[in-house]
This record gives structure tokens, C-alpha cells and sequence, in this order.
């Protein structure tokens, strides 16, 4: 294809994600399952031209934003309070799903064993993205999000290092040595943590000697891509590279070398980057669909869907009840939905086409592949949120409601107070005017602030949750200023170092 047609491509798709974007805001689907829909429509209906999705596409160009901006959002503190979860879930979920689903294809589907553990490994990722936007939408519990955002995210380091090992090994036709398997897997995660961490911290170094948010982000874009290539020439990890130092950048570098607008600045580029590799990704998932390759493996294919959902069932259930019930404790309503919200999406899909294109069974693990992948996006996609209301978890409270809806309206009166006052200000309306109206809005914020002082009394747990909140808030505004006075050279470095540890100890011992 010439190079124009893939611009003239690329611009028609983001048109075909702006619409589908639009559409959703009135057919109630979730923006992720709608673009499948419709790419599996143009896909089927030969609307556009093939635009194969290659390894590379996924893997060098989508992989590093998608990961670098989930992990940059991540709060490390909540992460650290559910690490035993996350980390149960991200490791031994994996492994356990990737036996499971090896065992079960090859004794049930006839795969060769090598080529079961293969479809194992490539399918024991998750990708949540349309499920953490569905979770948002109907105000689903933070901390269950995060279970399902944080484990995800380690668990695509997870599945391709157990993915390249077991290709290795099948391509070397070598019984391995358990010891040295083990070795290799551990050296390729710590290492590509290793490399990600050494990034952060040297960029965070690197910031605090300018101040320019186009400079900055373009050093954050420099660190998301530069981690993954270069812990692929260190042969460790480079999905664990990108995610460590997404978090060491979010959550170290932009609070004590980043100015508070700065960050705003790179907060903003980051999700419109992350909207459009995920909607472009997703879109493509559909176009790739070819139903004439499900048809002619419908069996093992009608197999593999029931065993993948059987393997992360086995996973999620057992490890929950490794959990201590003082701390980490999942509960069985959250479990059902961890299990359903279990969907599978690109990094699959380019872990399966990454295969040589001489091995045997490369076609049918595509398939099957892509048919796992576009299952739970539709099936368990599109019923979760029936799931969540059956199970009474997706109801918020009508109390936080109200104080939240009480707290806008507030923060609006104020703003149109101040407007009125400038008004007055610069004499461009009438003093009786501006008086008029600035009167009507005293006496409307006097009854909003009347009942959210009732809603405060009658609720105690609001008010200590709003406290709680306006406590975070403050410290993380004195953080700023400290950021500030060690740029204009009022402190040193050394001294706002000590400071921040104190403000950061404040802000982790904030319960919520």
C-alpha cells in the first residue's frame, strides 16, 4: 500500500472512532465494545481497505503508551495497600492460567502440548480498559478498579516473559532445566523493573533542571518508548520496563520535579494519547476478524473460550483465599466480577501473530486466539454491567450523590460570585445591577450551605470522607509549593527532600 493511503486510512478510522465516540454518549454500550462492534461490520463488509495488525504495530508503537500511561495514572500508595492481591493475582494467576489452559487444549482440543502452553501463555494477559471505563461510569468501588487496573497491568509483563520463554524454548527443541527456566523468568522481570526504575529516577533528575512542559513531555514520551527499546537490548523485560517507569515518573518525578501546570500539561497529553492508540487498537481488533478461519476451526475454538474462562475462574478463586482476611481481603461478589472482567484484547493478538511463520500450528493458535479475544470483549463486556447491578455492587450511594452534586453546585455559586465582583470591578455593569444579583447569590449559597451542613450531621462518615479528601488536597498543594521554592532557590534540594518525606508519609497515612 502507498504511504498516503495509510495517512487517508488512519484519518478515516480516527473519523470512524470520533463518531462511534459520539454514538455511545446515546446507545448505551461502552465506547470499547462499540468499536469492535463496528470494526468487525467494516471488517465483514469490506467498507475499507485491509490494514493488517502486526506485531510491531501493537508490541513498539500502541504497547509503550498504553502501559506508560496506566502506570503514570496509578496511585503508588493504593497500589502498595493491595499488593499482595495484585501480586498473587499478576503472578500465580498467570501461571495458573497458563497451565490450565495448556493442559485443557492439548488433552481436550488435541493441540500438541507445546503448542498448548504457547495459547496458555499468549491468552493469560488481561486488558481491562473498556471494563475500568464501565467500572467509572456507574461508580463501581475505586479499590476494586484498581485490583483489576494494577493486575492487568503486571500482568502483561508477566504473560510475555512466560510467552518469549516457552517460544524459546520450543524453537531450541531442548528438554530446559527447571532451575535455569526460573532464573531466566525472574532476570527478565527484575531486570526490566531495573531498567524502568534507572529511567525514572535519572529523567526526574533530568526535569529539575528546566521548566518547559513541552520539554517535559516530550522527555516523559522519550522515557514511556525508550525503556521498552531499551530493555530489549538488555534481553529483559520491556513491558515491565515501561510500567516501572511510568510509576516512578507519576508518581516521584511529577510531584517534586514538575510544576503543578506542567503536570497538568502532561496529564492531558497522556490520556489523549491513550485515547487514540486504544480506540484506533480496538477498532482494528474488529477489521481482523475473518469468519471463514472460525468456521473452519469452530471446534477447538468452542473449546478454548470455556477454557480460558475455566482457567482465570481457577485463578482468581484460589488466590483469594490465600488472603489474609485483616488485609487484602476480596470479597466473593468482587471475585464473580474479577473472574467476568477477566477480557482479553491486543496484547493477545500480537503475542499470536508474533509467531514464526513456519511453525506448525501458527494458524490455528491465531484463531483461536483472536476468537478468545473478541468473545469476552462482546460477551463479558456487554453483560458485566448486568452482572455488577445483580450483584448490588454497582449502585452508588445516594448519600455521596447528593453530597457531591450539594459540593458542585457550591463551587459554582463562588465562581459566579467572583464573576459578578469583576464585573462590579471594572465598572462594565451597573452597580445595581451587579448588586442585584450578587444578593441573589448570597442567599442561594446560604441554603446550600445549610444543607450541607444537615447532610453533615447526618452522615458522619461524609463528613470524615470529605476531610479526608481535604487533607490530601492541601498537602499536595504544599508539595507544589515546595517544588516552586526550590526552583526560585529559597530552598535547596536536600532540604525539600526531608520535607517531601514528611508531606508523603502525611499523604500515605490518609485512610479512606
Amino acid at each position: 500500500m502507498h504511504p498516503t493511503l495509510h495517512i487517508d486510512l488512519l484519518v478515516i478510522l480516527l473519523t470512524v472512532a470520533m463518531a462511534v465516540g459520539i454514538a455511545v454518549k446515546w446507545i448505551k454500550v461502552p465506547y470499547a465494545i462499540a468499536l469492535v462492534i463496528v470494526g468487525l461490520i467494516i471488517g465483514l463488509a469490506d467498507f475499507l481497505p485491509r490494514f493488517e495488525m502486526t506485531p510491531d504495530l501493537i508490541l513498539l508503537i500502541c504497547l509503550p503508551a498504553l502501559l506508560f500511561e496506566a502506570s503514570w495514572n496509578i496511585d503508588l500508595s493504593e497500589l502498595k495497600s493491595n499488593a499482595l492481591p495484585i501480586g498473587l493475582f499478576a503472578t500465580l494467576g498467570v501461571l495458573i492460567t497458563m497451565l490450565l489452559c495448556g493442559f485443557g487444549m492439548h488433552y481436550f482440543a488435541g493441540l500438541s502440548i507445546s503448542a498448548a502452553f504457547l495459547f496458555g501463555a499468549m491468552i493469560a494477559a488481561t486488558d481491562p480498559i473498556s471494563v475500568i471505563a464501565l467500572f467509572r461510569k456507574m461508580g463501581i468501588s475505586k479499590r476494586l478498579s484498581l485490583l483489576i487496573e494494577g493486575e492487568s497491568l503486571f500482568n502483561d509483563g508477566v504473560a510475555v516473559a512466560l510467552f518469549q520463554l516457552t517460544l524459546a524454548i520450543i524453537l531450541a527443541g531442548t528438554v530446559p532445566s527447571v532451575p535455569k527456566t526460573i532464573i531466566d523468568f525472574f532476570f527478565s522481570i527484575i531486570g526490566g523493573t531495573a531498567v524502568g526504575c534507572a529511567l525514572g529516577f535519572g529523567s526526574t533528575k533530568l526535569i529539575r533542571l528546566f521548566d518547559d512542559h513541552l520539554l517535559e513531555t516530550m522527555l516523559t514520551t522519550i522515557v514511556a518508548y525508550g525503556s521498552y527499546l531499551l530493555a530489549e537490548q538488555f534481553n529483559v523485560s520491556p513491558v515491565m520496563a515501561v510500567i516501572s517507569a511510568g510509576i516512578v515518573l507519576g508518581n516521584y518525578g511529577s510531584h517534586t520535579a514538575m510544576s503543578s501546570s506542567t503536570r497538568l500539561a502532561v496529564n492531558s497529553f497522556w490520556e489523549y494519547a491513550a485515547f487514540v492508540v486504544n480506540s484506533l487498537v480496538f477498532l482494528l481488533i474488529g477489521m481482523q476478524i475473518k469468519l471463514e478461519l472460525f468456521a473452519q476451526y469452530l471446534i477447538p475454538l468452542a473449546i478454548a473460550i470455556p477454557t480460558v474462562i475455566i482457567g482465570r475462574a481457577v485463578a482468581i478463586y484460589s488466590l483469594s483465599l490465600l488472603l489474609p482476611k485483616q488485609s487484602g481481603y476480596i470479597s466473593w461478589r468482587w471475585r464473580h466480577i474479577l473472574v467476568w472482567g477477566g477480557v482479553r484484547g491486543a496484547l493477545c493478538m500480537a503475542l499470536a501473530l508474533s509467531l514464526p511463520s513456519n511453525y506448525a500450528e501458527r494458524d490455528i493458535l491465531v484463531v483461536l486466539t483472536f476468537g478468545v479475544v473478541l468473545f469476552t470483549l462482546l460477551v463479558p463486556g456487554l453483560t458485566l454491567e448486568s452482572l455488577a447491578k445483580f450483584l448490588k455492587i454497582a449502585k452508588p450511594d445516594k448519600a455521596i450523590e447528593d453530597h457531591q452534586r450539594l459540593k458542585a453546585q457550591i463551587i459554582m455559586n463562588v465562581r459566579a460570585m467572583d464573576y459578578i465582583s469583576q464585573l462590579q470591578r471594572s465598572r462594565t455593569v451597573s452597580d445595581v445591577v451587579c448588586k442585584q444579583l450578587h444578593d441573589e447569590l448570597v442567599e442561594k449559597q446560604l441554603q446550600l450551605t445549610e444543607r450541607m451542613e444537615e447532610i453533615h450531621l447526618t452522615d458522619e462518615s461524609l463528613r470524615a470522607l470529605e476531610e479526608m479528601s481535604t487533607k490530601r488536597h492541601v498537602l499536595e498543594l504544599q508539595k507544589d509549593a515546595l517544588t516552586d521554592l526550590v526552583r526560585t532557590g529559597v530552598l535547596t534540594e536536600e532540604s525539600a527532600a526531608k520535607i517531601r518525606l514528611e508531606l508523603d508519609s502525611q499523604i500515605q497515612g490518609l485512610s479512606w
